[in-house]
């Protein structure tokens, strides 16, 4: 299974709306791609939960556990917090509060 298909397990249609977000906001298929991979492991690490499910507790558990566990760089954090702010606001239009690591 790739990382994409976890995303859909966990919400059918969800890669199309993540990708149609990407498009209207003009992003690039490198950011594309970041946001996908970050979006899809959160929803892996919270066992495949339907992310309207998860609220801004589980978007710190994961950051915590990317940065204190998997010990990732500043800029590899950051890229994680863009991506769940990405998807929270733009994909989901839900309220966000988390900070970058910077």
């Amino acid at each position: 299974m790739n990382i994409t298909q976890a995303l859909e397990q966990s919400r059918p249609g969800m890669v199309d709306e993540v990708q149609a977000a990407i498009r209207k906001h003009q992003l690039n298929q490198r950011a594309e791609q970041t946001y996908l991979h970050w979006i899809s492991r959160f929803v892996l690490f919270h066992d495949l939960t339907d992310p309207d499910n998860l609220a801004e507790e589980e978007q710190r558990q994961f950051l915590a556990y990317l940065s204190d566990q998997m010990q990732l760089s500043r800029a590899r954090l950051n890229q994680a917090t863009q991506a769940l702010t990405f998807f929270y606001r733009d994909v989901l239009g839900k309220p966000v509060a988390l900070e970058s690591a910077a």
